[in-house]
């Protein structure tokens, strides 16, 4: 692999390295159902996807008529990670890349993501890759402000020691692509088609700077970025 220009990746977690999306949303649906909000798991991908349930307790309590509340929040990640730990699986082509970038940038790679801490570190761990990542995970629950902010993005940049600026951000949602170029960085959009990514377009107008189908093409295609 040639030098890269950038001095670090910093990738995303659901929908990136994991796919986990379809299965959070299928819990999402079900607790969201006893709570009188039917709603389909299409509508509620289009809704929730990149974003923390936490932060969108005003809407829930609104279709609900139901408190948002700690023990509520606290089933629902339980349902959810138990359905994670069964059927979770990584990302297409994840675990070749990040082996590859972080050697190649002699382990500056982090993942930052906006979900909370025990679920990101758990997802790693399922599917192999929480070793590369371990001291390098960021989540935007720890933060003053979650994606699409840019706050995770930058703690991570800090944690390395590398400008944003010189920073390659990994992303599949608008949520996500707002997140890390309002940190400065170069976005690059993860768009396979299908539910869970967002659009290759809508990535673009987000501020994605290049938009990818293969995860596991990301090393070349980073290599030679100029």
């Amino acid at each position: 692999m040639v030098a890269m220009r950038f001095e670090a990746i910093l990738f995303d977690c659901d929908g990136v390295l994991v796919d986990s999306e379809p299965i959070t949303h299928r819990v999402l649906v079900q607790v969201l159902g006893e709570r009188g909000w039917q709603i389909t798991q299409e509508e509620c991908m289009r809704i929730f996807i990149g974003k923390a349930v936490k932060d969108e307790a005003a809407l829930i309590e609104q279709r609900t008529g139901q408190p948002v509340t700690a023990e509520w929040l606290q089933a629902f990640w339980g349902r959810r990670n138990a359905a994670l730990e069964r059927d979770l699986l990584p990302i297409a082509g994840a675990l070749e890349a990040v082996p590859a970038l972080h050697e190649a940038t002699g382990g500056r790679i982090a993942c930052a993501s906006g979900a909370d801490r025990g679920k990101v570190e758990m997802q790693l761990r399922k599917v192999g890759l929480y070793p590369l990542f371990e001291g390098r995970i960021f989540s935007g629950h720890e933060m003053p402000r979650s994606k699409p902010f840019p706050d995770v993005y930058l703690a991570a940049a800090e944690a390395l020691g590398v400008d944003p600026r010189r920073c390659a951000v990994v992303e599949d949602t608008v949520t996500g692509v707002t997140a890390g170029a309002a940190a400065g960085a170069t976005v690059f959009g993860y768009s396979p088609g299908g539910p869970g990514h967002s659009p290759a377009e809508a990535l673009r107008a987000a501020g994605a700077a290049h938009v990818f189908e293969d995860m596991a093409a990301l090393p070349a295609l980073l290599s030679f970025w100029d």
